[in-house]
This record gives C-alpha cells, structure tokens and sequence, in this order.
C-alpha cells in the first residue's frame, strides 16, 4: 500500500511554519531583498519555533522529528525566500548533522546541543577559489601542533559567514594525500584568533541572505573539536553535503508553489484583449507545467526522506531530486517571469526576486552537471550506493514516517 499521508506532527508543522513565515517574514522580504540587508533576527526567529534543530533528538536540543519534517519545513521557508532556506540547509544540513553523525557522544552535548537549540549558528567551509567540485584540490591546511592544530587558508562562497559562530571546516593534514589527506573540525568564531570573515557584495541573487569568505590565520583548534579521525574529511564531507542538497531540492517545491500562486492569482487578475489573460492557452500551459513540476518533484523529496528515515541508501534519490527541483523551479520562475510580462523583470512584484534566487541553487551543492553525471553513472552501473555512514539518518526516528 502506498501511503502519502503527513502524520499528524508534519501537518502541524506546516501550518505553523506557514502561519509563522507569512507572518514574520512575507511582509518584509522584498524590501531587504532589494536593499540588499540580511535581518540578523532571522535566525533567532527560526529558532523560536525550533526549526534550527528540527530533526535532532529531543536529547541533543533538538524537536526531534524526522527527515521529511526537515524537507516540509525547506519548502515552506524558500516559498518565502531563498535566503531563509538557506539557513536550514548551512545550519542543519551541513554543519549540524555532519556533527550528529560523525561526532562522538562528548561532541553531540557539546557541539551538536548548543547548535540545535539555537544559541549557536552553524556554517560549513568546503568551497575554496581553486577548489570547488574539486574538493581533492583544496589548498588549506591543518598542522598538528601537541593538543592543537594548527589552521591556514581561505574559504569560499560560504553563506552566512559573516553571522555564523560555528564553522565546521576542511582542511588537509596531509597535504600530499589528495581526498584521504582531509580532516574536518568545528571551529568557534571566539576562541579562534586569526579567523576572519569578509562579505561577498557582487552577488547576483538571493540578496537577503549572507555569502562571505573565511580567512585563516595560523588558528587553533583542539584536538577535541577535530570530527572523525584524521583523513577522514572527504567522507565527512560528502556525507554533510548530501544532507545539504536534500534540504536545497525540498526547497526548490517551495519556489515552485511560490510561483504557481503568484502566477495563477495574477493570471486571474490581468486583463488583457477583453478578457483575464489565463484564458490564454500558453498562459495556461505554463501554469499547468508549474503545478506538473510541483507535485513531481515534491514527489521525490518525499521519497529520498523516506529513504533517509529507513537509514537505507539515499545519495541517488537525493542527487536526482536536487537536480530536478533545482532546474524546475528556475523554469517555473522563469515563466512566471513571462506571465507577469514587463512587470516581471522588475522589483514592483516578486516573480523576478525568485528567478534571481532560482540561478544559484543550480551551482551550489553539486552542480547540475554533477549530478547529471552521477546519475549518468547510476544508471550505467558504473556508480553504487553501498550501506555506508554516508547514508544513515542522524537520528533513529521515533515518529511514523510517511509511506512513498
């Protein structure tokens, strides 16, 4: 039997997160996003519903929900903004869950706790100017100096940067050994002289939100706060990053829906050769098309939480629904670009503030052409999931998941 009900919990948590962001944040979105200015109070306004640690266990800080709860609530704050999503998926999706599922139980109280509940806000440094989807390239590096180690280089393209006060960053500590040379550490802003954070200004998108660049000079971490064994890094990473492009592809939905109501609402409304320009077939195709890629692709992130909840093998699902929903919410912004017609490609209504936001989930978290190509090789048999900590959830759940 196939089964796509919400649990009770999950429809409580939309209509709350809906409520809330409508609330909180639609009145104000279009106006920062066109001056430019990130609300610090964002992140402590997702916190007070405990959206920060959503699917961590009630023990570390967290709601404790599950998979698909993280995925609805993606959805319900990129219908919003971009920029908003964006912070479940750096705070929780890279940083947070790489500490739940690679940190020892010392770590979890310590890191995970104070991160979940929302006094902490994570980011996650990976990205280097010379080292992107070529993580084995990357150029900064940890020196074990007795109890501490010792951190230099640069990051890159690291959203929230400049309000993050936890860091979970890569770095070779052994700089000859390629991808088994990388470790990982969580870094606090405080207790890291040398560590500085500059703002990324020539963005051209999601403008509410923070980008910036981390520097580092000879900064120390101790050894307690390395995640993993030394080497371990690339695999920390990997698996960080896919729980980052689930949050990304859910989010996706929620530009999709975003653009389908602003386009069928405005399509009503507008007039045009004596009548409302949605008796237009092309007007209608495009419509219908939104709403054949909403429900498709939120089809698949439903699935790949699913998968993630049981704990089995997830990456395929995951890279596929990024990919999708990625490039199917840049076409449904697009679209509602074109029904809007001129007013479109301005900043008087907010179908041209989603297709600048659509761009870059495209890019980050694994290019399309990655995942093309991951997939490319799934299907081919050259690609296979094996039953590795890459693909465990953080959490065992303890609620019902959804069926799909």
């Amino acid at each position: 039997m196939v089964d796509f009900t919400l649990t009770p919990d999950q429809v409580l948590l939309v209509e709350t997160v809906r409520d809330y962001m409508a609330r909180e944040f639609m009145p104000t979105i279009q106006e920062h996003d066109v001056n430019h200015y990130y609300d610090p109070d964002t992140f402590k306004k997702l916190a007070e519903i405990g959206l920060t640690g959503i699917c961590f266990p009630e023990r570390y800080g967290g709601a404790g929900m599950d998979y698909i709860s993280l995925g609805l609530a993606s959805e319900e704050t990129e219908y919003v903004d971009t920029s908003i999503r964006t912070i479940l998926s750096v705070h929780i999706g890279l940083c947070g869950c790489g500490i739940y599922i690679w940190g020892t139980e010392e770590q979890k109280q310590r890191l995970l706790r104070p991160l979940a509940s929302g006094e902490r806000f994570g980011a996650f440094g990976l990205t280097e100017p010379g080292a992107g989807s070529d993580v084995a390239n990357m150029k900064a590096t940890a020196r074990r100096d007795g109890d501490s180690y010792v951190l230099n280089g640069e990051k890159t393209w690291v959203s929230y940067a400049d309000y993050a006060d936890t860091f979970l960053i890569f770095a070779k500590t052994d700089p000859d050994a390629k991808h088994r040379g990388i470790s990982a550490f969580v870094v606090h802003r405080e207790d890291a002289p040398g560590l500085e954070t500059r703002p990324i200004k020539d963005k051209s998108g999601i403008y509410a939100g923070d980008t910036g660049s981390i520097f580092m000079s000879d900064v120390r971490v101790p050894v307690e706060n390395r995640l993993g064994d030394e080497g371990e890094g690339f695999v920390i990473a990997m698996t960080s990053l896919e729980n980052g492009r689930y949050t990304v592809g859910a989010g996706a939905c929620g530009t999709m829906r975003a653009c389908l109501d602003l386009s069928t609402k405005y399509a009503t409304e507008r007039h045009a050769f004596g009548q409302e320009i949605g008796r237009f077939e092309l007007v209608q195709q495009m419509i219908a098309n939104m709403y054949a890629r909403y429900e498709s692709n939120r089809l698949l992130y439903l699935r790949a939480g699913w998968l993630k909840n049981l704990g089995e093998p997830s990456g395929r699902a995951v890279s596929l629904q990024k990919w999708q929903a990625c490039d199917a919410a840049f076409q449904c912004a697009s679209d509602a670009v074109e029904i809007y017609g001129a007013y479109g490609y301005s900043d008087e209504y907010p179908v041209f503030r989603y297709l600048r936001n659509a761009r870059a989930p495209i890019i980050y978290e694994g290019t399309r052409e990655i995942h093309t190509m991951m997939q490319g090789e799934y299907a081919l048999g050259y690609r296979a999931e094996k039953p590795t900590r890459c693909t465990l959830p953080p959490y065992q759940p303890e609620r019902e998941a959804v069926t799909v």
